[in-house]
């Protein structure tokens, strides 16, 4: 396992891949048992990995009470990572969801309680709740940073526009700075390509990426079999001629490589991080420990150019307006008498 620090904004050391949590437990009836759930963890750990992401909402906050037994022994040793926006208990309140400060509070003195610890190392705000100001959240995230219980302050979920506001208003008042975004990415979700990653790498944001298989379609076993994916999050076919022309390419690339789908689909990602300016972490997630053990082998399979640029492009997405018409009037703006003009290797912002 190599490292990367946490975006540009902070000395965090953080392994190139997550361990994500959200199948430990089964309080809500499905997901990986305690002892599953503990294997998983150990393999993690094992191959070097220090960096977990859970949630209050994880199987009703059991993902977290397991986490605190599993880190107890060594408990400096993780970079752990939490969530709040959704409450833990299966009969939510009004007055317990969503990012209001009263929400915030309550929700990181269950999780500190749960995990066991005094501090979380980088909260994320899960979800954008489209009615909590911003300026709200980041007094509510610095005042819990200036006492202790969160390290870093993250947000999941949430648009580029309001990030980008956000880490201006911090900056401005002094507020504990906005160091890391989370949000879905793979070969058939990359829309985050229009606003999300440049704004990433312009600020120099930690980037996390939930659901790098797409909830198992990148692994091709659905080509295979009837049996769908845990009814709670959906059977991810193949819905449009496009995501059959990625798979198809994944398991052919696969197949030359003499590796598995997921594990092309993953090697995909890393070289995507190789080549950023700031750190890009895939999360994985895995209900059995086989899957994960699976996964770390995509840390050794080098794709050639010419694969990686097979994937990008029957994977690339629309960047629609204003993106093209920036594309468009670049020959213009960059190409005259002078020559041609060379872009800084970060975005500006």
């Amino acid at each position: 396992m190599r490292y990367r620090t946490f975006g540009r904004q902070t000395g965090l050391r953080v392994a190139e891949l997550a361990l994500g949590t959200a199948s430990f437990g089964t309080r809500r009836g499905y997901g990986t048992e305690p002892d599953e759930a503990r294997k998983i963890f150990d393999s993690y750990v094992k191959a070097g990995g220090n960096f977990i992401d859970t949630s209050e909402i994880y199987h009703s906050g059991q993902s977290e009470e397991l986490l605190g037994d599993f880190i107890a022994a060594d408990r400096d040793h993780f970079v752990l990572a939490s969530k709040y926006t959704l409450d833990a208990e299966p009969i939510a309140s009004v007055s317990l969801n969503g990012n209001s400060r009263k929400s915030m509070v309550r929700a990181v003195e269950g999780s500190l309680r749960r995990l066991k610890t005094d501090r979380i190392d980088l909260y994320w705000v899960h979800v954008d709740d489209r009615v909590t100001p911003m300026e709200e959240m980041l007094r509510g995230l610095d005042d819990l940073v200036r006492s202790g219980k969160i390290l870093y302050v993250g947000f999941s979920n949430f648009p580029a526009w309001r990030i980008s506001r956000g880490s201006v208003l911090a900056e401005l008042r002094g507020f504990a700075p906005i160091t890391g975004i989370q949000f879905e990415y793979s070969l058939v979700e990359r829309t985050a390509e229009r606003e999300l990653l440049p704004m990433a790498e312009a600020l120099g944001l930690g980037v996390v990426l939930w659901s790098p298989l797409r909830g198992g379609f990148l692994t091709g076993k659905y080509r295979q079999s009837e049996e769908g994916r845990l009814k709670e999050y959906g059977i991810q076919t193949e819905k449009t001629p496009q995501e059959t022309a990625v798979l198809d390419a994944v398991i052919d690339i696969a197949k030359e490589q003499g590796a598995t789908p997921a594990q092309v689909s993953i090697a995909w990602l890393l070289h995507k991080a190789e080549a950023s300016t700031t750190s890009i972490i895939p999360i994985l997630g895995a209900r059995k420990l086989e899957q994960l053990e699976e996964a770390f082998e995509a840390m050794n399979l080098s794709l050639t150019q010419e694969q990686v640029e097979r994937l990008d492009v029957v994977s690339q997405v629309v960047l629609g307006n204003p993106h093209d018409i920036i594309t468009q009037s670049s020959a213009q703006i960059e190409v005259g008498k002078l020559g041609v003009l060379r872009h800084p290797k970060i975005p500006v912002a």
